[in-house]
């Protein structure tokens, strides 16, 4: 069984191995250079080991952004991560938040529309 926690403390250990396992490298610091600026954080557990994860970053105001949708390999395609941005969701709403957006590329399009995203005209620049 999955349960879902919001602002849970996973070592660096466990982040690293679900993002080596999700997205081909390890994050480094992550918990301390960017969930301490969060509005909220969510990570799918199986027993104990972290599985999946979403970051809700915000602006400090009313807008907050999905970030780092994950879910380990061996665990995709269970439903996890629409139950991760479902409730990921409602915490930003009942945080205060008024706008949730996020950013993905387009074979993610059927998943964010399934989530009840709409899509609309944004730009972007790559710094580096």
């Amino acid at each position: 069984m999955i349960r879902i926690e919001v602002d849970p403390l996973p070592s660096a250990a466990a982040l690293d191995e679900l993002w080596q396992a999700a997205w081909g490298s390890a994050p480094g610091d992550y918990a301390a250079r960017v969930l301490t600026r969060s509005l909220a954080h969510l990570g799918a557990f199986h027993d104990e080991r972290l599985v999946g994860f979403v970051n809700v970053a915000w602006d400090g105001g009313i807008h907050a952004f999905l970030l780092d949708t994950c879910v380990h390999p061996a665990f995709q395609r269970q439903g996890i991560a629409t139950r991760l941005v479902r409730q990921a969701t409602e915490v930003a709403r009942s945080r205060g938040a008024l706008w949730l957006h996020v950013d993905f590329e387009p074979h993610l399009d059927g998943f964010y529309r399934g989530c009840d995203f709409r899509p609309t005209a944004a730009g972007l620049v790559r710094l580096k």
